[in-house]
């Protein structure tokens, strides 16, 4: 038994839709199968440019101010070997220490004693201490003069408990007695 169907006894608004439903079926299936797939992909690869756009301007920004901060570490490295001049390392703290003891004779001072004391950890911890104990005589001038020698040294020197004992008359100067501890410092080896 077969159906037979014609096409032209039917009313027209299925005609309609018999003629119109292959097209409509093709593309929901077009639709479904193809463009909501790529339409979410290219949401995904517009998002993707979109960071990685701000990345570049991110970098685009950093890349500007490289050219100041290379200038600011040359400055730096710059300013890093003058303060290390300022701390001789621990195979210099004797010709530093001779050449404090040189200044004293040479600004009119009597060395009494130089006792070094024993080098220490900064708190900074970078550092060490080399305090020296120092006691001399000489006129008040003869003092102010090599601590004003002192100050002159490219090396770091912190005198500190300084004590003037009672001046002695001596040819018509006023001679003191004066203690004090001399403090240089020293570079940590790395």
């Amino acid at each position: 038994m077969a159906i037979t169907l014609n096409i032209k006894n039917l009313p027209t608004p299925v005609k309609i839709v018999i003629a119109f439903l292959p097209a409509m079926v093709i593309s929901a299936v077009v639709i479904v199968f193809l463009f909501i797939p790529k339409n979410s992909e290219i949401k995904k690869l517009k998002a993707e440019i979109s960071s990685q756009e701000n990345e570049i301007a991110k970098n685009q920004v950093k890349a500007s101010k490289l050219a100041v901060l290379k200038a600011e570490n040359e400055k730096l490295k710059t300013r890093l070997a003058e303060l290390k001049k300022q701390l001789p390392e621990e195979k210099e703290v004797s010709g530093l220490l001779r050449q404090i003891s040189d200044l004293g004779i040479r600004s009119g001072l009597n060395i009494i004693s130089w006792r070094p004391e024993q080098k220490k950890n900064h708190t900074s911890g970078i550092v060490y201490e080399i305090p020296v104990a120092v006691e001399l005589s000489g006129s008040y001038h003869n003092l102010g003069h090599f601590f004003s020698n002192l100050t002159k040294l490219n090396r770091i020197v912190n005198i500190s408990d300084i004590r003037l004992g009672d001046p002695k008359a001596q040819k018509n100067e006023a001679i003191l007695r004066i203690s004090f501890k001399a403090t240089t410092f020293s570079a940590i080896s790395e």
